[in-house]
């Protein structure tokens, strides 16, 4: 079945629904939640990485739509974007609460190496702090999440080649940072032949 798509990618059925939910129609959030839920929730799960994390925050976000769903302009971007980038942010700030949780320290066996990882850790979130903040983001998003750039370009409303050029901006700023700090990756090299 073909869907008129004309008005920023969303079905006139969605986008009905979307008014009628504006309006404080809760069936409308209903519909809103059986079509999208699925997707929100493999989403925030590439995020977080935990079932039942995910499923809570996924919750979250269809309980705090209907407050927030008179901010959606269907002409900015698809709803599904815009839903997306809503529990990105929410994921986004379930991680930042539960980093800042205190935990006890893990001991290692070999202090060395333990303390020498610390400071490798110490210098990339200092050099990751320098970094434009979407830099950072979307670095985060590729190689701590683990998503796509596909993925990222949708979750942020942004085309795949502006993400690629913002990794690869974010990346040689990272190892430039890296190399101010004194602490540059090391790459192997094959031994040599003579």
């Amino acid at each position: 079945m073909l869907h008129d798509q004309s008005d920023g990618g969303d079905t006139p059925l969605i986008r009905k629904t979307i008014a009628r939910a504006q309006e404080g129609d809760v069936e409308a959030l209903h519909l809103l939640y059986v079509r999208y839920s699925p997707d929100v929730f493999r989403f925030v799960k590439s995020l977080v990485r935990d079932h039942h994390e995910a499923e809570d925050i996924t919750q979250n976000v269809f309980v705090k739509l209907r407050f927030v769903i008179g901010k959606y302009e269907p002409r900015d971007v698809p709803f599904a974007a815009w839903i997306l980038r809503v529990a990105r942010n929410a994921a986004l700030d379930h991680l930042r609460s539960r980093r800042a949780v205190p935990v006890e320290e893990v001991r290692v066996r070999d202090h060395e190496h333990g303390r020498i990882s610390h400071e490798r850790g110490k210098d990339l979130r200092q050099a990751l702090e320098r970094l434009p903040g979407e830099q950072r983001e979307i670095l985060m998003l590729r190689h701590i999440a683990g998503l796509s750039p596909v993925e990222i370009a949708s979750a942020l409303g942004k085309t795949e080649n502006s993400i690629h050029g913002l990794l690869h901006r974010g990346r040689m700023s990272l190892q430039s940072t890296l190399r101010e700090l004194g602490a540059v990756p090391v790459v192997a090299t094959p031994p040599s032949s003579s």
